[in-house]
């Protein structure tokens, strides 16, 4: 395992900062679909690391926020809301599972977003600190 470790370690590595945030977004949807069969099955532990890692990858989004950024103070809100959605099913379990879906949900569309958002940018042939001259 070692050599698959090594290779998995470098593919993270050499991505780019829009691959590795849909990358921490396509975890927290999978782990929210895990965290949902879990607790179909009354798995409590698998259901409780799983909402616990979905709020760490929430958290380090906030994190990475750069405040100076337009967006940045909205998706603060966002992502503080989810972090207290998060606990509000931990802490609710069966009573909650309906709003597993839903954070899923918002987690795909802000997902989406930022995929759409860089095609646009990688489209746009934007070289930084470079002008035109004619």
């Amino acid at each position: 395992m070692p050599g698959y470790q090594k290779y998995k370690e470098q593919s993270i590595y050499s991505m780019s900062n829009l691959e590795l945030l849909l990358l921490l977004y396509d975890e927290a949807v999978s782990r929210l679909s895990k965290a949902e069969l879990a607790l179909e099955d009354k798995d409590y532990a698998i259901f409780e690391d799983c909402l616990r890692r979905v709020t760490r990858i929430v958290r380090y989004l906030i994190d990475i926020l750069d405040m100076s950024q337009p967006l940045a103070q909205d998706l603060w809100d966002i992502y503080t809301y989810l972090i207290y959605d998060l606990s509000l099913v931990k802490s609710g379990r069966e009573r909650r599972k309906d709003e597993i879906g839903r954070i899923s949900h918002i987690l795909s569309e802000l997902r989406d977003a930022f995929e759409q958002a860089g095609h646009k940018v990688s489209g746009s042939h934007y070289v930084p600190g470079k002008s035109a001259r004619g």
